[in-house]
């Protein structure tokens, strides 16, 4: 289960956790306040005051006598019996203040009251307390519904108040922090749609660590990816147009001297062939980069053995480099499976081998290497020349789209063929990269998986 879950699993516990703290804080203040009091249990001074007040009902103040005579030797709970003088009833002294509290206690009696009024056959009145004395009892409210009466009915409903309050207080809470980066995630949407694409919601997300983090770090990734096709398209629509422009303005100008001096049509017509054909390459290439950016590659995957390919390529450019005055050598040819499209592979590798035949000097050698490195499960192609290198600087757009590096020769290529061969080399999850050679000259490695066996 996701951050997210926890932090809404602890977020109601805490409710919960909230509303018990508030319910138990509610009810000792009502302990503090006096306004909470459960009825007293039934101890042995009520007991003594009934049976004391059931002895002078009836038996009189002569049966009360002989009773708390008998109370004394039992150890029972000293009983006072007034009558309307403020006399005792053996004779004890009685403080009056003691007396007029226990009249008042019986005046307000609520059904717990430590004091009974007792009234003999004879007709006489007592008051009956017990010792020891009155204390005075705290302020009690009797009016309002019963439900609600201070120290019998209040505190259920704090229990409600409390749970209602902790419960609006943490949704008002979580809320704020799920709307919050919601709304941030919704205003990047809508200005990456209107063209905004460096929109990046990271830095409003703050510290969190949850599911909507990770969604606005993918949010921000997208953005920068589409960014940078955005920048890359421009940029080849540029690099197009500037490629077209040239060989359809020598048409145009062979076109021009056709038309002036056709005795010329020949060389005019055959400029114009050669122009036809530099732009069908171009095309054909643009097509090529085009699919492989898209994905839309149809040939299917099947095991091949790299040291094939790389000598059926090396067995062409041979003869190639010959008559030009290169030369061409396999300083070594391991076998080496992999999993791939034989025919893209084929154009990927034929375009460094010929890129580098094209840039080393006459009479000097460009060396083809094919081995396996075991413990990377990878093959590893290396080709290597004598040309004049790659300036640090620019190794790094060295296989951009029409790229072309500043040692490198005038009208050579279009500078789609590396960028070709990247496209095809990550297509089947390798890697290729090219270093300068100490003294002069280039290497470019190529590393693929290796099927399993």
């Amino acid at each position: 289960m996701g951050r997210l879950f926890w932090k809404f699993f602890f977020a109601l516990w805490c409710a919960l956790l909230i509303a018990g703290v508030g319910a138990a804080g509610a009810i000792w203040l009502q302990f503090r306040s006096g306004l909470f009091e459960p009825p007293p249990p039934l101890s042995g001074h009520r007991i003594a005051l009934d049976l004391a007040a059931s002895a002078l009902r009836y038996g009189g103040p002569e049966g009360l006598r002989d009773w708390l005579r008998d109370a004394a030797r039992h150890n029972m709970p000293t009983v006072y019996a007034v009558n309307a003088a403020g006399e005792d009833v053996l004779g004890r002294a009685v403080p009056a203040a003691q007396v007029a509290r226990a009249r008042f206690a019986v005046t307000a009696d609520d059904g717990h009251t430590p004091a009974r009024a007792v009234a003999t056959t004879a007709g006489e009145h007592y008051v009956v307390f017990a010792e020891p004395s009155i204390t005075p009892r705290r302020p009690r409210f009797e009016k309002g519904p019963p439900g609600l009466r201070p120290g019998r009915g209040l505190w259920p409903w704090m229990h409600i108040v409390a749970g209602t309050l902790a419960s609006l207080l943490v949704s008002a809470l979580l809320a704020w922090y799920m709307a919050r980066p919601i709304r941030n995630l919704r205003s990047a949407f809508d200005a990456a749609a209107h063209g905004h694409l460096e929109t990046r919601v990271g830095p409003l997300m703050g510290r969190r660590r949850d599911e909507i983090a990770d969604l606005g770090k993918d949010f921000d990734r997208m953005a920068e990816q589409l960014q940078r096709l955005m920048a890359a398209q421009r940029l080849l629509l540029h690099d197009v147009s500037h490629e077209l422009r040239s060989p359809l303005a020598r048409l145009q100008a062979a076109i021009g001297l056709l038309r002036q001096d056709p005795n010329e049509h020949e060389r005019s017509l055959a400029r114009i062939e050669r122009e036809a054909m530099r732009l069908n390459q171009l095309v054909g290439e643009l097509l090529t980069l085009a699919r492989l950016d898209s994905g839309a590659i149809t040939e299917a995957l099947e095991r091949l053995d790299l040291s094939d390919i790389v000598a059926d390529i090396a067995e062409d450019a041979k003869f190639e480099a010959e008559t030009s005055g290169r030369l061409l050598e396999l300083s070594s040819l391991e076998s080496a499976a992999v999993f791939g499209r034989s025919q893209l592979l084929h154009r990927a590798i034929e375009n460094v081998v010929r890129n580098a035949l094209q840039y080393t000097p006459v009479g000097t050698v460009v060396r083809i290497a094919v081995a396996v490195d075991r413990v990377g499960s990878r093959a590893v192609l290396t080709i290597e020349d004598h040309g004049p290198g790659i300036p640090e600087d620019e190794l790094a757009n060295s296989f951009r789209p029409f790229f072309r590096a500043s040692s490198a020769p005038d009208g050579k290529g279009f500078g789609l063929g590396l960028a070709i061969a990247r496209r095809a080399i990550e297509v089947h999850h390798g890697t290729i990269a090219m270093q300068n050679v100490a003294g002069n000259g280039l290497r470019v490695t190529i590393k693929l998986p290796l099927a399993a066996s």
